[in-house]
């Protein structure tokens, strides 16, 4: 059993016990042993099945599994910022298999492929690889992550004569399609197809992390589709998307961010942490590239509003029922984290260290696996799902000493 450092007060009458590094271990550890198909190296969906076969059978879904090697890299880099020989070693060998899994299973990365089961067919499943692709590339400097990663923001942004659509982006109003249309059929995205945030705040981080690894001196493709683009096509890419996303997606007053716009119709104003956290990730992006402080006052409104008025009393995130939802605190760890780290804002260090604290007392003790709903009890042995799963961890790897 490990050892408890301290008791953290998360609301009267109620503690949870603050973690500590030991901890950090066994959370990542055990969502491994629950979750990771060890043959294929991919994720699981739930804990209820033995290995990760397919979309339908037992596999998570394709856009999540680059989350789940966020969290590899991230516990590398743990293990490196600790010295940890043994384990860096350990982390690296994860992130190679992780990445060499998903290649195998996800059609060899052939993001020409639109096979509903294990290739490619919405554009932001995509995208958040490109995104994690070049994070990789950026870490671990493999011309092949970064090749991958802007030859599928190529993918999505102009489209591909082999499927049939015409890419993501719209031209004449802006912003990005979510799907091309119909997905069985494709077609050209029409006025009042769906915007969402999914799509669009994603393709800015995309193109400002290609922006920070790509050569400095690059020329320009002369191609009609370029497969990678120059630093300034990027950065010129990331703005652009980004202003039409504050323009069509974002409460300016309160930093609410709806999840999609249809045409000029009013945006959908539903928030989704998810989608707090890609324009979070956006804006301190674009805030460093430019030193353009609207964009770190944007971010910063964004988080306010997500731990102030989507979180619950006890500022403890919240959690979303529905098919893949879970996922959303570990997507909202890895943005955080850069504005916290990145850009000096450690006011939300306590909103994350009580949901962390809150969350892992509520384990599983037996498998160590912890679920979304933070505040309850997992009781020994439930099914619990890996994107709900996931959250704790992920948040742990991050922020692993208070």
């Amino acid at each position: 059993m490990w050892a408890v450092s301290a008791i953290v007060f998360d609301s009267p009458g109620k503690v949870s016990p603050k973690v500590i590094n030991e901890e950090v271990w066994a959370a990542y550890d055990g969502f491994n042993a629950t979750f990771l198909d060890p043959g294929k190296c991919i994720y699981k969906t739930d804990s209820s099945f033995e290995s990760a076969v397919d979309r339908h059978n037992g596999a998570a879904a394709i856009w999540c599994q680059p989350i789940y090697w966020d969290m590899a890299m991230n516990a590398y880099k743990l293990a490196e910022a600790q010295k940890d020989k043994a384990r860096k070693k350990t982390m690296k060998a994860l992130c190679d298999d992780i990445f060499a899994g998903n290649r195998a299973h996800y059609a060899n990365f052939d993001f020409d492929d639109n096979n509903e089961n294990t290739g490619w067919f919405i554009y932001d499943d995509i995208m958040w690889w490109t995104i994690t692709l070049a994070r990789a590339y950026e870490l671990f400097g493999d011309k092949e992550y970064l090749k991958l990663s802007e030859g599928s923001f190529s993918r999505v942004w102009y489209g591909s004569d082999k499927v049939g659509d015409s890419g993501s982006y719209d031209k004449e109003n802006g912003g990005m399609f979510w799907q091309w249309q119909p997905i069985r059929n494709p077609a050209p995205n029409k006025f009042g197809d769906g915007k969402m945030a999914c799509i669009n705040f994603p393709t800015v981080v995309a193109a400002l992390t290609l922006y920070n690894n790509v050569p400095e001196r690059r020329k320009q493709s002369s191609e009609s589709t370029p497969k990678y683009q120059t630093k300034a096509q990027y950065l010129e890419k990331g703005r652009e998307i980004y202003a039409w996303g504050v323009e069509n997606l974002m409460d300016k007053k309160t930093g609410r961010i709806a999840d999609s716009r249809h045409g000029n119709g009013s945006p959908a104003w539903k928030a989704h942490v998810y989608n707090q956290a890609s324009f979070i990730g956006a804006s301190v992006l674009l805030y460093k590239a430019t030193g353009e402080k609207f964009y770190l006052d944007n971010a910063i409104l964004a988080a306010d509003y997500t731990f102030n008025t989507m979180s619950s009393e006890q500022k403890i995130l919240p959690f979303e029922r529905g098919i893949e939802q879970g996922i959303y605190t570990a997507i909202f760890a890895q943005y955080i984290a850069m504005l916290v780290y990145d850009c000096g804002q450690t006011q939300y260090v306590p909103y994350l260290e009580r949901t962390i604290n809150c969350g892992w007392a509520n384990r599983d003790k037996t498998r160590n696996v912890c679920s979304g709903e933070y505040d309850k009890p997992l009781q020994p042995g439930m099914v619990v799902d890996s994107y709900s799963a996931s959250g704790i961890p992920a948040l742990m790897l991050l922020f692993p000493v208070f």
